[in-house]
């Protein structure tokens, strides 16, 4: 959740800007990206607003590109260098990725370059080692196979992968909802992979997943054109698409389809299950359950006081995050047809959000349920988020719930206090939470 429609809380991740344009790329945009971010280190805003297309400007006006910038630095402290640039071409636009390091975490900045040399689109995002994934231990390649599939329909296909146990079936499968922002189906985050590692585990243990590239990064600037949009278009209605074209896959047992929601996806798990009973069973990773702008504010502080104080600047960044609180809060029905962006999502989306309790709307399912939910969880908390869940479902049947002490928001283990640093390392989900997983969808009746 940030940017919202590309997730609202604020980790690293959480940062994805303005869409990227599609137009024909410039040859090379190496020294143009480097200018941008010293100016950026600068903090001479007007220069790089000035580099701007127009509808960048529109998503970005100069006060935001400020308030995003120092709300980075107040995340990863100060800057240090650039590391340097490696180039890349995404539809008609060159995009450049300047790797950077900061002083608390080494970060790449995102900068799409249409054929006039303008800049139409930003991201930043934990720095992604260019080094091959690894694959987990517990996964099999002798047991599964993948194939290359497209989810959707004509408005919105979408790049995915089916991996698919060897044998004659029929099989249990499982459809992976993303976390906030414009993910792959991978759900990458700096070296790391945990949608393949779910699959490529449950595949080994005998259960096909269906994984695909996010909309909002496949279709980023479509997306910000829907009127009133919502979660709906942003993630649920691929999720739903997802489950029925499983449903007519060969080898596939259509009664057993359950659907795994990461983070955002894991808050909206309730919703998944509400518009489809015929999934078998629903699992949610790391939902949160608290309203969005307060998992916001609640995330903001955190980080600010990680260190043991709070800067002016980081000060900045709370006072601005408690600044969304009261605006969200004073949204009214009449306010969803306004087509003036807050904190880079419709109020449409905000008001969506607002009003929606999770853990309150899973009490209606019918599904069986499982709660998964790292305790060194810092952006879903055990007090806050996983708390909620468990006082509203602690006596509904068929709801199961796990905790993994040395877990973070990623399932990835670490030791301490959790800070943003730590998803720059590589690792796996431990198998214990792929066994789980097994376990529970082999038990479903």
């Amino acid at each position: 959740m940030r940017n919202v429609r590309r997730g609202a809380l604020l980790v690293l991740a959480a940062l994805s800007l303005a869409p990227l344009a599609a137009q024909a790329p410039p040859k090379d945009v190496t020294p143009q990206a480097q200018s941008i971010v010293d100016l950026l280190v600068k903090q001479d805003f007007a220069k790089v607003f000035a580099e701007f297309t127009p509808a960048m400007r529109a998503a970005m006006p100069e006060d935001r590109l400020r308030a995003t910038w120092v709300a980075l630095i107040a995340q990863v402290g100060a800057f240090k260098q650039q590391r340097g640039v490696r180039l890349e071409t995404r539809g008609d636009m060159r995009v450049a990725i300047v790797t950077c390091d900061f002083e608390r975490a080494a970060i790449d900045l995102q900068l799409a370059f249409n054929p006039a040399g303008l800049l139409g689109g930003w991201a930043i995002r934990p720095y992604a080692a260019p080094a091959s994934y690894s694959p987990p231990p517990y996964g099999d390649a002798t047991k599964y196979t993948e194939t290359d599939v497209t989810v959707g329909g004509v408005d919105w296909p979408l790049p995915g992968t089916l991996t698919m146990p060897n044998g004659a079936g029929p099989f249990a499968a499982v459809v992976l909802v993303h976390g906030s922002g414009p993910n792959d189906r991978d759900e990458s985050y700096g070296p790391n992979k945990i949608f393949k590692d779910l699959a490529l585990g449950l595949a080994s243990r005998g259960i096909a997943v269906l994984r695909y590239d996010k909309r909002s990064k496949v279709f980023g600037t479509k997306l910000t054109v829907i009127k009133n949009a919502t979660v709906k278009d942003e993630a649920i209605d691929d999720a739903l698409s997802a489950v029925a074209q499983l449903r007519k896959t060969p080898k596939i047992n259509p009664a057993r389809i359950v659907v795994i929601g990461h983070s955002l996806g894991g808050t909206l798990i309730p919703r998944i299950g509400a518009a489809d009973a015929r999934i078998a069973g629903l699992i949610s990773m790391a939902g949160a359950t608290r309203r969005l702008e307060h998992a916001m504010l609640e995330q903001t502080r955190y980080l600010a006081a990680a260190d043991g104080s709070v800067t002016p600047d980081e000060q900045a960044v709370i006072d601005t995050m408690e600044a969304l609180v009261k605006t969200v809060a004073a949204l009214t029905p009449a306010d969803a047809a306004d087509p003036k962006r807050i904190e880079g999502a419709p109020a449409s989306y905000w008001l969506d959000l607002r009003d929606y309790d999770p853990a309150m709307a899973a009490r209606s399912l019918k599904q069986p349920l499982l709660i998964l939910q790292g305790e060194r969880d810092y952006q879903v908390t055990m007090a806050d988020d996983f708390a909620k869940w468990k006082a509203a479902l602690g006596s509904k049947a068929g709801v199961t719930f796990h905790t993994y002490p040395a877990l973070n928001h990623f399932f990835l283990p670490g030791t301490g206090k959790s800070v943003p640093a730590e998803y720059d390392r590589p690792g796996h989900i431990p198998v214990d939470v792929i066994d789980d997983i097994a376990a529970w969808i082999a038990a479903l009746k």
